[in-house]
């Protein structure tokens, strides 16, 4: 199938799924352009987070053209909460992911449908350096997460989620943990209030709700 596909004159996205056995980001993207990375998802946020979890090991494969899978998008579908439904779709385009709609939009509420056509985010997912966020540090039960990458203009995205736990918790991460010199100022923007928040000398830091995630864009000046 992906030799008669190169034969084509127009560009086609090829997806190819055997339900992440076998490792194919390790020899997928040579044949495909994407690969789903574990078995289905499901509208729920436990088996949301089996899927992020069982691509972190392999983000760091991804490039322009070769991108995980870790299943379709869940949100507008009922099973989880609006916050879930962000952090959900926050993750997967960091991840570089296929952002395909799993819901029926005819019926679709605006509150999920907003979280869809967040103009800010899906630029992380189309950025056009076409690099995955990847786990860059968590605590020992894993309840709490920051997730990063670069981005083409020189920044980066970095996602704290808060993805265990019933309270909010107060989360950070520190430019020499994403590449970036402690000592220089970024402009950080949040992409869920859409809104700056200011500029940061080696490290920001925010409130996040259980479940929930802070989206930020960070910039250099």
């Amino acid at each position: 199938m992906a030799d008669a596909l190169a034969q084509v004159e127009r560009p086609i996205f090829y997806s190819l799924c055997n339900q992440g056995q076998e490792d194919p980001a390790t020899w997928a993207p040579a044949w495909s352009n994407s690969w789903r990375t574990t078995n289905d998802i499901s509208d729920n946020y436990d088996r949301m987070l089996f899927c992020l979890d069982g691509t972190e090991p392999w983000t760091r494969l991804v490039g322009p053209g070769s991108f995980n899978d870790p299943d379709m998008l869940e949100v507008g579908n009922g099973g989880m909460t609006t916050t879930e439904y962000i952090s959900h779709f926050s993750l997967w385009a960091a991840l570089k992911a296929p952002l395909l709609i799993g819901t029926d939009i005819r019926s679709i509420s605006q509150t999920d449908l907003d979280i869809y056509l967040n103009k800010e985010v899906i630029a992380i997912s189309q950025d056009s350096l076409a690099i995955s966020a990847s786990l860059i540090k968590q605590t020992a039960n894993k309840e709490q997460q920051v997730w990063a990458g670069p981005l083409s203009d020189g920044g980066a995205v970095v996602i704290l989620f808060n993805r265990g736990g019933d309270e909010t918790v107060t989360m950070n991460v520190r430019w020499s943990e994403i590449g970036f010199d402690n000592s220089v100022q970024l402009q950080a923007r949040d992409l869920w209030l859409q809104e700056d928040l200011g500029r940061f000398k080696g490290v920001v830091a925010a409130n996040v709700e259980s479940h929930g995630v802070v989206m930020m864009r960070l910039s250099q000046l």
